[in-house]
């Protein structure tokens, strides 16, 4: 039978042989004989269970865990799925630390950024929800229109990017602004008495309007790319032409007009809010038509 002295078990395995000594001492690599001169030896089985306790130990499993896998506790299967799994928290709280420290480098600020992001799914639905109650409130509102805004959902993954954490504190901090929800209110309240004489914008985004919406916003882009600016006679016929389509839209003979609309409740912010849900959530880019609305708005003053 092969003997081998700690010396040659330190060259075999890379470990020292003050290591191995004290894994001998434990009791994890038993002694196989003695040499005439009183040193320790070893067998094959001895390295072959310092080769196992050296692999473990190098992939983070502690040495009472190896000792348990030695004795037949517990399989390498086992502990390997348990490590996998703590891996992948620590490497969950690793990322969104790293996205954390990215964002607060661009911007400057910690604790409020650190506070937002540590928040569970549920809480920042939370914030979510405080929102939709103080803009909607007991408005009547189209159902549609109402329950699916509230059925949006902020699914901020377990270990976001920069991007989606920056998003999504852009957008608690939105939400919460004071200012931002009395314009959302004041645009809700206004649906409300549009709905009340039968012209109600909020329907949902039907395909209708949203077919709308789109040819509105390319015919403005184009007005744009012309040069052409609202309050000129090439302007007004633009905005003739997209006032009626809209009116078509909204169902009604002699719809409000979207240009008047978005002069005196159109919030670019709301586009925003949008943007930052499709960041936070993964979704596709919302396109911007901040420009497209602010000539419509423009014309409409």
């Amino acid at each position: 039978m092969t003997h081998y002295s700690i010396g040659q078990l330190a060259r075999l395995t890379g470990l020292s042989t003050r290591t191995i000594r004290f894994y001998s001492d434990s009791g994890i690599v038993p002694v196989a004989g003695r040499t005439s001169g009183g040193f320790r030896t070893y067998d094959v089985e001895g390295l072959a269970r310092l080769r196992l306790v050296r692999t473990l130990r190098d992939l983070g499993v502690d040495l009472s865990t190896a000792q348990r896998v030695l004795a037949r506790e517990v399989s390498v299967a086992e502990v390997a799925r348990i490590h996998v799994e703590a891996i992948d928290a620590q490497m969950r709280t690793l990322r969104l630390r790293r996205a954390v420290l990215r964002v607060v480098a661009r911007n400057g600020e910690v604790e409020a950024v650190h506070e937002l992001a540590k928040l569970s799914e549920e809480e920042r639905q939370a914030i979510l929800d405080d929102f939709f109650d103080e803009v909607f409130g007991d408005l009547d509102l189209d159902p549609a229109f109402r329950d699916g805004m509230r059925s949006v959902r902020v699914e901020l993954p377990d270990d976001p990017s920069a991007e989606q954490l920056e998003a999504w504190v852009e957008l608690a901090n939105l939400v919460r602004d004071e200012d931002f929800r009395a314009s959302i209110r004041r645009m809700s309240e206004r649906h409300q008495e549009m709905r009340a004489e039968g012209q109600d914008m909020s329907r949902g985004g039907s395909p209708e309007q949203l077919a709308a919406f789109k040819q509105m916003t390319a015919r403005v882009r184009e007005a744009l790319d012309a040069g052409i600016a609202p309050g000129t006679p090439e302007g007004a016929r633009v905005v003739a032409e997209i006032n009626e389509r809209w009116a078509e839209a909204i169902g009604t003979p002699v719809g409000p007009e979207m240009s008047a609309w978005l002069a005196e409740f159109g919030d670019p912010r709301a586009e925003r809010y949008w943007s930052l849900i499709a960041i936070i959530n993964g979704w596709p880019a919302v396109p911007d038509t901040s420009a497209e609305r602010a000539w419509l708005a423009e014309a409409g003053r």
